[in-house]
């Protein structure tokens, strides 16, 4: 059965007051690759259905992987009797309509094809370092989901998704170094700049430099600013704000963060990072809402200006916190200063002494009200003196608070794409400045390599 057959069957069969049908098929491919060899490599694909039943404004969801004609019935069947044995929601709200994409096309898929430009560019790579005494790891993965959303209100929306990742990490007998990319395709990669880029930090592994613990003027590269800002915007929900329990409890819409034009923002129609223009719940939370399922989504300001614009709302957490409209989650995350930023070597080239990261690693919360995160530093610490590279240093545990740092900020570059390294099992599309840190705190020396 097409998932599009799937969501009318399941709401033909409803008995409740209201119904939200959702179908997502998926389908990916991948390589792998270690030591200059390619090891793995595969195709698969998989589907979801959930259903979720609304009686007299209480909610019952139930979810199913794989689900086939003959379970359509009982998914309904339990779906209703949970919403039927509930408390009535506290987001209750009438459902939308509207329609959004082409309903009847069949789900778009991938296949190992997507990577018949990039595999040959690898397969270079390789060749050039086992020439130089180098080992290359990593993975390349290309998924395409198609998501069908429908409901007994009209709703009838779909939304064909791509995603790619590169991750390449290169190794020599004492460095390593890292490097990843995001793509819809595989055709936009600058595989020979990737590797060159990889090449050169290498290079400046061959001295190695101890650094105690303290703070140090920092170069986050777009990546490990992607990190940052990402669970920033995670934890940006205005009804967590408005109970007291986040960092935007003491930092409400209108405050300043940054003394400079920092803009933080979302845009589904972001070129390269597109993404679903409507509202997808599968649950109701903090920062969802079933009942939101197809709102439209336009491009939102977190934060412009240097100061909290919006935080992540429903239209029932917006009514009950005073915003002025909802302003729902949107898959992606875009960051900008003024116009005519420089390029991380540009920066680095007008660094008197300082650190340049590769990518942060193993981020965790400390702190909710501050927003203090730890972490650690990892393949590639530089230091840099009188605008040079001068060599690798060890790595670092940190503790930050994104909010802190965008306070401290003393240059923005120019912002590009890029990969974040911590989130990118969950969040790919990102766009991010590497941004100049007054006095980033390593708070002690890591073991890790």
């Amino acid at each position: 059965m097409r998932p599009q057959e799937a969501v009318e069957r399941a709401l033909s069969l409803s008995t409740t007051s209201d119904c939200v049908v959702i179908a997502e098929e998926s389908s990916g491919a991948n390589l792998r690759w270690a030591g200059n060899t390619l090891t793995t490599n595969g195709v698969g694909r998989s589907r979801r259905l959930t259903v979720v039943a609304i009686q007299d404004g209480s909610v019952g969801v139930v979810s199913r992987a794989g689900a086939g004609p003959a379970e359509i019935g009982q998914l309904v069947k339990d779906a209703e009797e949970i919403a039927r044995g509930a408390e009535p929601a506290e987001d209750v709200a009438p459902l939308l309509s509207g329609t959004h994409g082409d309903w009847d096309a069949d789900p778009a898929v991938t296949d190992i094809s997507v990577f018949a430009g990039f595999a040959p560019a690898l397969g270079e790579q390789f060749a050039r370092a086992e020439e130089a005494g180098h080992r290359l790891y990593g993975f390349a993965h290309h998924e395409m989901s198609t998501v069908f959303l429908g409901s007994s209100s009209g709703l009838r929306m779909r939304h064909d998704q791509p995603t790619g990742k590169l991750e390449l990490n290169a190794k020599s007998a004492g460095s390593s170094a890292w490097t990843g990319a995001s793509t819809r395709d595989f055709t936009d990669l600058d595989v020979p700049g990737l590797g060159a880029e990889l090449n050169r930090r290498l290079g400046w592994g061959d001295r190695r430099i101890d650094l105690p613990a303290g703070r140090y003027e920092t170069l986050l590269p777009p990546s490990a600013v992607a990190d940052l800002m990402i669970y920033l915007y995670w934890t940006a929900g205005a009804r967590d704000a408005h109970e007291g329990r986040t960092v935007f409890s003491s930092h409400p819409v209108g405050s300043e963060l940054s003394s400079l034009p920092l803009r933080l923002y979302s845009d589904p129609n972001a070129p390269g990072l597109e993404c679903p223009p409507f509202a997808l719940a599968l649950a109701s939370g903090s920062n969802s809402s079933v009942f939101d399922n197809g709102l439209p989504l336009t491009a939102t300001d977190w934060i412009r200006d240097g100061k909290v614009n919006s935080l992540l709302s429903t239209r029932y957490s917006a009514k009950l916190t005073g915003a002025a409209a909802p302003s729902p989650e949107i898959d992606n995350l875009l960051m900008e200063g003024a116009p005519g930023g420089a390029s991380l070597a540009e920066m680095v080239a007008r660094t008197e002494r300082g650190l340049l990261l590769t990518c942060l690693w193993y981020i965790r919360e400390v702190d909710p009200q501050t927003l203090l995160l730890t972490g650690l530093t990892r393949d590639g610490v530089y230091l840099v003196e009188n605008g040079e590279v001068v060599g690798e240093v060890n790595n670092f545990r940190f503790n930050e608070s994104p909010v802190g740092l965008l306070s401290r900020v003393t240059e923005t570059g120019a912002a590009r794409q890029t990969l974040p390294r911590e989130w990118s099992d969950y969040f790919t599309r990102a766009s991010m400045p590497p941004l100049r840190i007054a006095d980033y705190n390593m708070s002690t020396v890591s073991k890790a390599s």
